[in-house]
């Protein structure tokens, strides 16, 4: 049987096209998982980063979103990274606090929380510096999962960005994290 040319590149299109939705697989206290593909794989920015992507902005942001990926030694715990979280933000303007919910998640075989936060970022030129400039960004969202793992190492990873970049990415961001294996 003949099939014509047109038909079979249409096949072949589809097939590349059905493998083309997966990004850059992240290694990630020992668990490993493809991110989405329109995540930019970019340079860490510090040390401490294992991975880092751009998210491109919704339509109406002015900016990209970010992905970071982290492995701390002696991170402090679960707890402290959560309140450490939510330290940097504030209130947007005319709310009495930042939007928080938590959530019990589970990241391959570890029991982690899932942190969703929104309001003011307080963003800083270098992180850790406690003398660094900070440049308030409103409307902002940041989803973050955290857990221990065996050898108390803390595991971590958020997606912050513009609240509609952050929400038009929840979805491929939350699969991306259920599947770590």
């Amino acid at each position: 049987m003949r099939v014509p040319l047109a038909v079979a590149g249409l096949a072949l299109s589809a097939a590349l096209s059905a493998g083309d939705d997966k990004g850059t697989v992240v290694e990630w206290a020992g668990l490993r998982s493809a991110a989405p593909a329109s995540w930019k794989e970019e340079t860490p920015t510090s040390k401490m980063r294992l991975a880092q992507f751009k998210v491109p902005k919704a339509e109406g942001d002015k900016e990209d979103a970010e992905v970071a990926v982290f492995v701390s030694p002696g991170g402090g715990g679960v707890d402290a990274n959560l309140k450490r979280q939510l330290a940097v933000f504030t209130p947007d303007k005319g709310k009495d606090k930042v939007e928080e919910k938590t959530d019990k998640v589970k990241v391959g075989p570890h029991d982690a929380t899932y942190q969703d936060l929104k309001g003011t970022l307080l963003k800083k030129a270098a992180p850790l510096d406690p003398n660094s400039k900070v440049t308030p960004q409103a409307g902002y969202r940041q989803l973050y999962v955290i857990f221990e793992t065996p050898d108390k190492a803390v595991a971590s990873l958020w997606l912050r960005g513009p609240e509609k970049t952050v929400e038009a990415n929840k979805k491929a961001f939350d699969e991306w994290v259920k599947n770590f294996k």
